[in-house]
């Protein structure tokens, strides 16, 4: 049965304060975590850990998520693949023409059977940012979240949509 899509609140900042950073995100560890990956990649053998498995630090389902971006003459809209998240974990942030998503997944995992005991957590977030151009009508901006799939569609102000003008070129 197909669910219908969930309406996600947009937060708008006021003009007061300054446009955040447009520096991409510092991450310290994430060159350890590659590093620690690599190591316990070395070691295939064994029983506890399959080449298919997940690495230890994994932040796959998390991460940096997939996103497509796209122009059309009335509004600009961003799609982002988020599989395995819920509505509730997501937030859609739009303040001095930047739309920030980001989200976090928590999940835990414990299994009991008669001879072991299992119990897992992982923790994730994600933010991405995305400098828009002047001519966003705030009030109008709607998130939808649907199957995995979150779409913001970011409508023009009327001025913005009428920004072309043709220019007659004159001869001699």
């Amino acid at each position: 049965m197909a669910q219908p899509a969930t309406k996600l609140p947009i937060k708008t900042e006021g003009k007061s304060a300054p446009p955040p950073s447009l520096l991409p995100e510092w991450r310290p560890f994430e060159s350890l975590r590659r590093e620690i990956d690599q190591l316990f990649d070395s070691f295939h053998t064994g029983f506890w850990r399959a080449p298919s498995m997940p690495t230890l630090f994994d932040t796959r389902g998390v991460g940096t998520p997939a996103v497509d971006c796209a122009e059309h003459d009335k509004a600009y809209e961003v799609t982002a693949e988020l599989p395995s998240l819920d509505a509730a974990d997501i937030e859609v942030k739009f303040a001095h023409n930047m739309l920030t998503i980001s989200g976090e997944k928590k999940e835990e995992k414990e299994e009991k059977k008669k001879d072991y005991y299992l119990s897992e957590r992982r923790y994730g977030s994600f933010q991405r940012s995305f400098q828009l151009p002047d001519g966003i009508d705030s009030d109008k901006i709607e998130a939808k979240f649907d199957k995995g799939v979150l779409k913001v569609t970011l409508p023009k102000t009327e001025k913005a949509q009428n920004h072309e003008k043709k220019i007659a070129v004159a001869t001699k």
